[in-house]
């Protein structure tokens, strides 16, 4: 597990400046006002970097992989939802009947599954995999969420799926998550990774009150300073206060930028694996394009801290990869026009005259 990670990690490109300066004069020989595309230009430019040519690939087929799994912070009421909700989410992936299902289709995107930790035994389905590591997390504000086994053998499960679905053809890959509780952990480690207090990155979840939200950032104050964070080695701080299925989705970075498969980024929990991924390996940020804005305040701070710019801001807070997924025709779009769209030279338009005219 741990060659698989060190491999993976050694394995991440660096972005390559040649294909990027390729990038943007070709965006500025294109038939429309330089810059006229705002974001999405630098969204075709940090792919062509990651993808070492000019144009890049197309970020199609793509598909979202959910990592589901279960916390046992839960236990100290930090979310109005059993914790048995997860496992029945997880079976509403496996028939196609959540938002994100809906979202996938939409946009074309396959859907997997992905047990890294669910509390429930559950039965075989299409779609699901099972790489179940443990029975959910310990309470991290209690002891360390995981060991330093379960930590590793998370990740290693993160990176073989983002590489079966790189074998399989998919050339964009999207962050999905279910978890209860898992807000609190992506708190715990957003402020770890940033070194924000408690109260700057705790959000509502899934609409918690003033009482309970309080509550949340007591305990993630209360695990920061058992675990004297921040500081530490990525995996130990991923061991200390994470989720499994945040090692899992840094994995899943980890393997899809050593791949040079761009990976689309949903809400907060992926931003905090996003986090750990980028402890481990700064370069990986290369191959991450933000989704969305969360209204969580943690995720915010995630973005600011990775130097991302989210494409969609609809104040969405549900998970499961539902703003990434939104995103993914922007993305397309953004590849697009480097591959089809015609320059002044083969339009046979003179550049000088046309710029002076649509500037």
């Amino acid at each position: 597990m741990s060659d698989l990670i060190e491999r993976t990690v050694a394995a991440v490109p660096r972005p390559d400046e040649a294909a990027m300066r390729d990038a943007r004069a070709h965006q500025d020989r294109l038939t429309k006002p330089r810059g006229a595309l705002g974001a999405l230009e630098d969204v075709s430019v940090r792919l062509a970097g990651l993808a070492g040519t000019c144009p890049p690939p197309l970020p199609a087929p793509a598909a979202v992989a959910i990592f589901a799994a279960d916390h046992g912070v839960h236990a100290q009421g930090v979310s109005p939802w059993p914790q048995e909700v997860t496992a029945q989410m997880v079976a509403n992936f496996a028939v196609g009947g959540a938002v994100a299902n809906a979202f996938a289709r939409q946009v074309g995107a396959e859907v997997v599954v992905v047990d890294v930790g669910v509390a429930a035994d559950l039965p075989a389905a299409p779609g699901l995999l099972d790489r179940k590591v443990a029975r959910g997390t310990a309470d991290l504000s209690q002891g360390p969420a995981m060991t330093a086994e379960q930590v590793r053998r998370a990740v290693a499960a993160g990176i073989e799926v983002a590489g079966g679905l790189a074998d399989a053809g998919h050339r964009c890959l999207i962050t999905g998550d279910m978890g209860i509780a898992n807000t609190t952990a992506s708190a715990a480690l957003i402020a770890a990774f940033t070194g924000l207090p408690a109260e700057r990155v705790t959000g509502r979840g899934t609409g918690i009150d003033d009482t309970v939200h309080a509550r949340k950032i007591e305990v993630v104050r209360t695990a920061l300073a058992r675990h004297g964070l921040p500081g530490g080695d990525p995996l130990d701080v991923l061991a200390a206060v994470g989720g499994l299925e945040h090692a899992a989705l840094a994995g899943f970075i980890l393997g899809a930028a050593a791949r040079r498969v761009p990976v689309l980024l949903d809400g907060v929990i992926a931003g905090a694996a996003a986090l750990a991924a980028a402890a481990l390996c700064p370069d990986v940020v290369a191959a991450c394009v933000a989704g969305h804005r969360s209204v969580e305040p943690g995720h915010a701070a995630t973005v600011e801290h990775l130097g991302l710019r989210p494409l969609v801001d609809l104040e969405l807070r549900l998970g499961e990869g539902t703003g990434a997924l939104l995103a993914l025709p922007l993305v397309q779009s953004s590849v697009r026009v480097l591959h089809e769209v015609a320059t002044f030279d083969s339009a046979g338009v003179s550049d000088k005259e046309s710029r002076s005219a649509i500037d």
